[in-house]
């Protein structure tokens, strides 16, 4: 059972995010400082909610001290909408980011797939391969085959396919994809997800002819067909 440490100092909101994820299976420890958050983070933890707006020492001055402590990932939490703000925290070394208010589904969604690919200790990345039919993708060395037969992915397909691979079944907004597969960056937009989509699929379908692997939920975003 994976532990989450919650650094939140709203007492309602940081005993919201302890229920809910008990209910889902976790076991949690909460702080509500960073300098609180600090002291609790252990050999014992495997993933930090981090709210940014804290007492003391803020969500932005703790990171990497609690990346050099321990190096698991860290999700923010913040109500701030600005892109360079966000720019600035992946730098710093957050892992994530969620914006509140957020939906509970959505968060469950992050946490269990970045724990998928968080550095098991003394071995390699945990969850370094995902599969789905039959299609193996491989973090670890940046490979992709489907039927046996490698495929050539660019950056963007990449990260595509493994945001689906990694729910599969799910619905991925296309906020979730701008905000994961290009990292808030601002060329991204409806007709460039289109093309990288069209790629994505016509790569795939050179493989295996007889199967659509990714499907268009209309008005809302992609899902690899289930």
């Amino acid at each position: 059972m994976h532990t989450i440490l919650i650094i939140e100092d709203d007492a309602g909101i940081n005993d919201m995010l302890r229920v809910l994820l008990t209910q889902n299976g976790y076991k949690t420890v909460s702080a509500y400082s960073g300098t609180e958050g600090l002291l609790a983070h252990s050999d014992d933890i495997d993933l930090i909610l981090l709210d940014l707006m804290l007492p003391g020492k803020s969500g932005e001055a703790v990171i990497k001290d609690l990346k050099k402590k321990k190096n698991v990932p860290v999700i923010v939490t913040s109500a701030i909408h600005d892109v360079n703000k966000k720019v600035d925290l992946f730098l710093l070394g957050a892992d994530d980011y969620v914006t509140k208010p957020f939906h509970n589904e959505e968060l469950l969604a992050r946490i269990a797939a970045r724990l998928r690919s968080a550095p098991a200790e003394g071995s390699a990345k945990r969850g370094d391969r995902l599969t789905y039919k039959d299609i193996v993708l491989d973090k670890s060395d940046h490979s992709v085959t489907c039927r046996g037969t490698e495929i050539e992915l660019s950056k963007h397909e990449f990260a595509l396919l493994e945001l689906f691979m990694e729910s599969p079944g799910r619905t991925c907004t296309k906020s979730r994809i701008y905000d994961t597969v290009w990292e808030y960056e601002n060329s991204a937009d409806d007709n460039t997800l289109n093309v990288h989509i069209s790629k994505l699929r016509k790569k795939l379908k050179e493989c295996d002819p007889d199967t659509d692997y990714i499907e268009t939920v209309w008005g809302i975003g992609y899902r690899l067909r289930k």
